[in-house]
């Protein structure tokens, strides 16, 4: 849904970005590597993630290296280069801070979430090759990642009997994130990554980004958060 809001630097959301995508490399990781049967990876995906982590996925046979960060054919940098993005803090200092923190299901969630970062504002567009408004967004990752068809509306998707709602302290990785853009409540929404931040469709002439939910535009701005069950069982027991 369009809407107009404080623009963070080109620095920041390239930086953040660049967290997001370690984010998602990280849980993908951790998620083949508790399955028993993980699923296929691209050799340009299983490049970075043996770069990012030092070790090859569970269902990978054929690993490329660790090569430094530094290097211009370091699969980390290709894959930022390629996304546009810039290469500002090593990510796999990044990445080893959030490993561990979402469940299986919740990084699977995430990581299709990151595959359309960059994906162009449409109101009213529901895939990759139309564009994505905000619940358009998160209606195509829950559906494609989950299996969880959500209403269409932001605000539909917040009233949902199939979800629950969830207090800001106690977010986690694949929650949605309501926010109010445009005087009314749930008028915005977004999926939540960790460590406060959200990649969403943000609002006409924009692109599938990854945002600080530290900044005053959205403190102020925050509604809730819904959580699907669906997600939240298949976290692993605490020891």
């Amino acid at each position: 849904m369009p809407f107009a809001f404080c623009r963070s630097s080109s620095a920041f959301s390239k930086a953040a970005s660049a967290w997001a995508i370690g984010l998602a490399l990280s849980a993908s990781v951790a998620s083949a590597q508790t399955a028993n049967q993980a699923q296929a990876l691209s050799p340009d995906a299983v490049a970075a993630i043996t770069a990012l982590t030092g070790q090859a996925p569970a269902a990978t046979t054929n690993a490329t290296p660790p090569v430094a960060a530094e290097t211009s054919g370091d699969p980390i940098s290709r894959f930022l280069l390629d996304k546009k993005l810039i290469n500002t803090k090593p990510v796999t200092d990044l990445a080893q801070q959030v490993r561990d923190k979402a469940t299986n299901v919740a990084s699977e969630l995430v990581l299709s979430a990151m595959n359309f970062l960059g994906v162009p504002y449409k109101r009213g567009g529901q895939s990759s090759e139309s564009g994505f408004d905000c619940s358009g967004f998160t209606r195509h990752v829950f559906e494609n990642s989950v299996g969880l068809i959500l209403p269409r509306r932001a605000s539909e998707q917040a009233n949902s009997p199939d979800l629950v709602s969830v207090k800001q302290a106690e977010l986690k990785p694949g929650d949605l994130v309501f926010f109010n853009t445009l005087r009314h409540t749930f008028s915005h929404v977004g999926i939540y990554i960790g460590d406060n931040k959200f990649i969403h469709s943000p609002r006409a002439g924009g692109e599938v980004r990854v945002e600080d939910m530290r900044l005053s535009y959205w403190q102020k701005r925050f509604d809730g958060a819904r959580r699907a069950p669906k997600v939240e069982a298949a976290a692993p027991a605490t020891p």
